[in-house]
């Protein structure tokens, strides 16, 4: 049994395939339901403006979860022959319950192919084409690692009411891991001056902590210099109130000194447990992160069997603690004293 969700206004627990959800809560307030105490989400001030939502790591085209190039840990999984492929299902499901929240705007944060195929892509355009011009997306490694050409015309703004988002392309050419290039930072610089509204930044990869002792050449994420710069970057411009990454398949929140209360977000991926996406709830003193579990029947049936990856061991790496999967983020940084 897992407390899934605590937003400012309800909670949502899942118990293997029976979800539970408690509608009606109040904002900031402690709860004991079922064998879970939490406190619900501090609402922010202000007028509710809009909602949007993200997802990452759709992967159409993959027909084997759990794979991982040089380890061999198992289990892996796949869907029987004949069946529907499971990312498809996954992702339909997500797609529907965004459409059920209505957002103004989703945003795809890379991965969305297997191996970088035009076909792969039609595919993923088709089941999220319910969204139209309110759709905007961004490829990940498994497009530049593949040469993929699409999918790359990042970094661009979005517009919502009371943010904007701007979207960066993470991506190296024929590599897995990320970086930032010096247009791309110069281009968030200029976006970022002082006066506006609160600025969300969205890209494939996670940065590398610049706090940490190690320092590898072969970084997983955003290379150590380029993320170093980017820290750095938001670091001075205050107006930067949270970055967030898919990638590593897990919920995670990082905060570094220099960036004090800024969120350096990871959500995990739709196309496996515990099949994720986000939604967003700008209001004019801030915006909640809502983490989503994808709950359809056939969506919780492939979710269950992928939370046995990894030896058993992918639950406790990708399901994150509460704070790393809902949070809030004030409109504002903290003045300095």
């Amino acid at each position: 049994m897992e407390l899934t969700t605590v937003a400012d206004d309800e909670a949502v627990v899942h118990d293997g395939f029976d979800v539970r959800r408690y509608p009606g809560l109040e904002p900031d307030h402690v709860y004991e339901i079922e064998k879970f105490a939490f406190r619900t989400l501090a609402r922010p001030p202000g007028e509710h403006l809009c909602t949007f939502a993200t997802v990452n790591d759709v992967h159409f085209g993959e027909v084997e979860c759990g794979i991982i190039e040089g380890l061999d840990i198992g289990p892996t999984f796949a869907v029987p022959d004949g069946a529907t492929p499971y990312p498809e299902v996954m992702n339909r499901a997500a797609v529907a319950e965004i459409e059920a929240i209505d957002p103004i705007v989703v945003v795809v944060k890379g991965d969305l192919t297997s191996r970088g195929t035009v076909e792969e892509y039609q595919d993923f355009l088709d089941v999220y084409s319910p969204f139209g011009d309110r759709l905007h997306h961004i490829r990940g490694n498994h497009e530049s690692y593949n040469h993929a050409t699409f999918a790359a015309d990042a970094p661009f703004v979005v517009d919502v009411p009371g943010a904007r988002l701007a979207v960066i392309d993470t991506s190296l050419d024929g590599k897995a891991s990320g970086g930032v290039s010096p247009d791309t930072l110069a281009w968030l610089d200029d976006l970022a001056t002082p006066d506006g509204p609160p600025i969300l930044l969205f890209g494939h990869h996670h940065v590398w902590s610049p706090e940490s002792s190690n320092r590898p050449d072969n970084y997983f994420g955003i290379n150590p210099d380029d993320s170093e710069r980017l820290v750095e970057l938001v670091a001075r411009r205050p107006r930067i109130r949270g970055c967030f990454a898919g990638h590593t398949h897990r919920n995670r929140v990082r905060r570094f000194g220099l960036t004090r209360d800024v969120p350096w977000a990871e959500v995990a991926s739709v196309k496996e447990f515990p099949g994720s996406w986000a939604e967003y709830r700008v209001y004019e003193g801030g915006i909640l992160q809502i983490h989503r579990r994808i709950s359809s029947p056939d969506a919780l049936e492939w979710t269950e069997k992928t939370r046995h990856l990894y030896a058993d061991t992918y639950f406790d790496y990708s399901f994150g603690d509460l704070g790393d999967r809902c949070f809030a983020i004030p409109a504002t940084a903290p003045t300095l004293s």
